[in-house]
């Protein structure tokens, strides 16, 4: 039995696994009568990959599904090869930067294509920072580039094929030329490596997008309704019981409990914005600022302790958790304002929160809704403890070092 790719045609996650295939000379077919949304949900696709997502290896040995996954099995297909690396520190490596491309780039040019085409619900703010993420990982990788002509070694290796495959996404969707010339090492970069010939092969020739695609329309065209043709009028009849049946009235959208508090003269918003706006003398302008708004009985301060620190041993890895877990929290941006540490030199980093939430307690919908609350340990602050109350505001203000450790990153979910 022949290796098969089921996948539709275009999709770029599955030209990792035909790049790979022209390197170490393997053969794949392409299913030609797969058809997205039809062959997918087959009982028989279905079994190959539960979730009926692509692209899907058919082996003679079993199916694999994710496209990196994928690139990996074709690549041993044949042994052990300069694609995975020469020594067990470069294989290491090549891992390395297919996890953090597939993370750090795809994951957030995904989040920022996908809402703007109406694939998922649409918000500036959420937009801000998967475009913010994937500039931060485009400076990372563009200074390893810069004196590196590919990601590990000297020649191409697997961790090139995944990381331009995912690029190549970018570049063809949301990533202008005015986007990328901030990164002169990924353009060099991604422009020698998508032309190689074994590429060319499987991509062909790849063209930048001129602009950002704009903000699919949330209101579909309306059909015209035929005219009405005027009705001719009848003789008055006998008038005859009514029994019209009503229509029920659309129920009201239920409120969320917080809008049905007792009103806070802390006003949310102020705070974002003074914290924002504040570039010089925080502690003094910004944390003043805070402790004068604050109201304890219309909000509640909480840190937050990750529960599994020993396992953040990779920064990047860790660093990307957290921003998962930031953008999971944006069904809550309206009624709370957070600080996420990441403290520590090297592994394990140390995880450390602290949140303002509306109300007493942390509302439920986010406990029901965001998973990773149960990853933390949550801590109520008292702040008629002076220790507590000068934790919060060093952790507003990023106070470095802090409690003994150099700060890997802050974020700030406002």
């Amino acid at each position: 039995m022949a290796l098969v790719l089921h996948t539709y045609k275009g999709n770029k996650s599955a030209e990792k696994a035909l790049i790979v295939a022209e390197y170490v000379g393997v053969e794949i077919n392409v299913s030609s009568d797969f058809q997205m949304g039809v062959s997918n949900k087959t009982p028989e696709f279905l079994k190959m990959n539960p979730i009926g997502k692509v692209p899907v290896l058919e082996t003679p040995e079993g199916s694999v599904f994710e496209s990196n996954a994928i690139a990996r099995y074709v690549s041993r297909l044949k042994g052990e090869n300069s694609l995975n690396g020469s020594s067990l520190i470069e294989y290491a490596q090549v891992e390395q930067w297919s996890d953090f491309s597939s993370l750090e780039i795809y994951g957030n040019i995904l989040r920022w294509f996908g809402p703007r085409m109406g694939f998922m619900p649409y918000s500036a703010p959420a937009e801000e920072a998967s475009v913010s993420a994937l500039k931060r990982a485009l400076d990372a990788l563009n200074t390893h580039l810069a004196s590196n002509t590919f990601l590990v070694g000297h020649s191409i290796t697997l961790a090139d094929i995944i990381t331009v495959c995912n690029l190549n996404f970018g570049f063809a969707t949301v990533m202008t030329k005015d986007f990328t010339s901030v990164f002169p090492h990924v353009e060099r970069y991604f422009w020698t490596v998508v032309n190689q010939p074994n590429f060319k092969k499987v991509v062909g020739d790849v063209k930048q997008t001129e602009a950002v695609p704009p903000i699919a329309s949330k209101k579909a065209a309306q059909p015209a309704k035929p005219k009405e043709e005027p009705k001719k009028k009848e003789a008055p009849a006998a008038e005859a019981p009514k029994f019209a049946e009503e229509e029920e009235a659309p129920k009201p959208k239920a409120k969320n409990p917080l809008d049905l508090l007792p009103p806070s003269p802390m006003v949310l918003d102020d705070w974002k914005r003074l914290y924002s706006n504040t570039k010089s003398n925080f502690r003094e302008v910004a944390i003043k600022g805070f402790w004068d708004m604050y109201d304890p009985e219309g909000y509640s301060l909480w840190f937050c302790d990750y529960k599994y620190n020993d396992e953040n041993m990779v920064s990047f890895v860790t660093l990307n958790k957290v921003g998962g877990f930031l953008q999971r929290m944006d069904l809550a941006r309206k009624y709370s304002f957070g600080k996420m540490l990441i403290c520590g030199s090297e592994g394990p980093f140390k995880v450390k929160g602290l949140w303002l939430f509306r109300g007493p307690e942390i509302p439920k919908f986010i406990m029901d809704e965001v998973y990773d609350m149960e990853l933390y340990e949550w801590t109520k602050v008292d702040i008629s403890d002076e220790a507590q109350k000068e934790r919060v505001s060093q952790m507003i203000e990023d106070a470095e070092p802090f409690e003994g450790e150099a700060l890997l990153d802050a974020k700030c979910f406002k």
